[in-house]
């Protein structure tokens, strides 16, 4: 595409872009609006710095993609419910989402995105993962992409090493999930609504096993399956500065948050975007 009203700049071939010359805290045009969709569409992962945003500006802007999901498990912000607050604090040693992960793929319509906003910072360290579904899949032999046909992976908010780092948060704002199903078996293959490539959907965060086979029957596949996802020449690595905003696609795209910076606060705003069922 021609970008006329903004700037790309492709972070890694592989994934992700900084956008620049927008400030996305005010209301944008159908002309950059759609530059940004065919972008997002493109790169998996934008990247906006030094960006100004209330919690309303923040949820205005996710809401030119789509309805605003919400976070099962913890409660929004007082006076803006569909942001949830994503903080490490000084004295814990436990961070939000510090795994490979899809955001809560244990939903039976997990979100079509993310948009995450950067209020505090450590100075170093708190880094951002993210990699490319598409060519995870699209690396695969011929062979194996036909065994995983018709496979769907078993989903659960249980998983311990996905559950544990969610424990601070919901110690702090408690949501009553009880009535909320967090267990869902989507394709291991899904097939995007938009751009009609095929990505791998599974994380080692959330699925437990192959829907019709036992857990210990489905490690051999599942492990080789999350090695390939965490290809280096798959990804790219993202330093967040205050202001810094990052809008993924939960579709095609895995991302993980470093846990590096024990003793150092970090304060995060998240907006995600009602999803459909995974085809």
């Amino acid at each position: 595409m021609n970008y006329r009203h903004i700037d790309i700049e492709p972070v890694t071939p592989a994934i992700g872009a900084t956008v620049r010359g927008v400030d996305i805290a005010s209301p944008l045009s159908e002309d950059v609006l759609e530059e940004i969709r065919h972008a997002y569409h493109e790169r998996l992962v934008l990247f906006f710095r030094d960006q100004k945003l209330t919690p309303e500006r923040l949820v205005a802007f996710a809401r030119c993609f789509g309805e605003i999901g919400y976070y099962p498990f913890v409660e929004g912000m007082a006076g803006h419910p569909e942001v949830v607050e994503v903080v490490k604090k000084e004295d814990e040693t436990i961070n939000f989402g510090g795994l490979w992960h899809t955001d809560t793929s244990y939903l039976e319509r997990p979100p079509l995105g993310s948009v995450l906003h950067a209020l505090e910072v450590p100075r170093v360290g708190g880094d951002t993962l993210f990699a490319n579904m598409y060519l995870a899949y699209e690396s695969l032999t011929p062979g194996f992409r036909q065994l995983l046909e018709g496979l769907r992976g078993v989903n659960s908010a249980e998983k311990p090493d996905a559950a544990v780092t969610r424990t601070h948060r919901m110690a702090d704002k408690p949501r009553d999930a009880q009535d909320i199903v967090t267990t869902a078996a989507h394709p291991i293959v899904r097939t995007h609504p938009v751009t009609g490539r095929k990505a791998l959907y599974c994380s080692n965060a959330h699925t437990t096993h192959i829907e019709g086979m036992s857990a210990a029957e489905s490690a051999p596949i599942l492990q080789y399956l999350y090695r390939v996802q965490q290809r280096e020449e798959f990804g790219c690595r993202f330093h967040w500065e205050p202001g810094s905003v990052a809008f993924w696609d939960n579709r095609c795209a895995q991302h993980n948050a470093l846990n590096d910076y024990h003793g150092h606060r970090r304060v995060m705003h998240r907006v995600t975007l009602e999803g459909e069922v995974p085809a």
